[in-house]
């Protein structure tokens, strides 16, 4: 495992999370099964620091560098999670199972009670991932129209709607 720590995002984070974004998103341009099916754009520095000023985001550093991040925002009593970056360097380490961890943790200290987040169900490093991590897979948005919009959203880009799920994770 590398030498890395966790901690509160800061308004200076947010252009690493794009690129550090970027860099992850290629993942999913190489992916064989995903060939001809378009890659929505990294968010903006601008997105992620007015997510960071809402104050649920995490980086995660390896010295003074950004090597992950989870952005997340509050939606009613849960956390969504828009996104979980972790620069390809710098995966398979545990850095973004530590993230998931300390996103939980800190959801649980809000008075929260879930995680939520969309994802390709079938892609190793997505549904499988996170499903080792908790999360399960969810048909019932009563509650979460947020989860129903984004899938419309990732359809709407390309994304093939039959691959992509809703996922929580309750947190006790």
């Amino acid at each position: 495992m590398s030498d890395f720590s966790i901690r509160l995002a800061r308004a200076e984070d947010a252009e690493a999370f794009h690129e550090v974004e970027e860099d992850a998103a290629s993942l999913l341009r190489e992916e064989p099964s995903l060939e001809g099916v378009p890659v929505p754009p990294s968010e903006s520095a601008e997105h992620y620091r007015a997510l960071i000023r809402r104050g649920n985001c995490l980086a995660a550093t390896s010295g003074d560098e950004v090597v992950g991040f989870a952005a997340a925002g509050r939606i009613g009593r849960e956390l969504h999670l828009h996104e979980l970056s972790v620069a390809r360097r710098s995966q398979g380490q545990g850095i973004g199972a530590t993230l998931l961890q300390a996103l939980a943790i800190d959801a649980r200290n809000c008075g929260l009670r879930a995680i939520t987040l969309n994802t390709y169900r079938d892609i190793a490093w997505n549904g499988p991932f996170y499903a080792r991590h908790g999360f399960v897979e969810i048909e019932n948005f009563e509650g979460r129209e947020h989860l129903r919009e984004s899938l419309e959203a990732a359809a709407a880009l390309g994304m093939p709607r039959e691959r992509r799920c809703a996922m929580v994770k309750f947190l006790d």
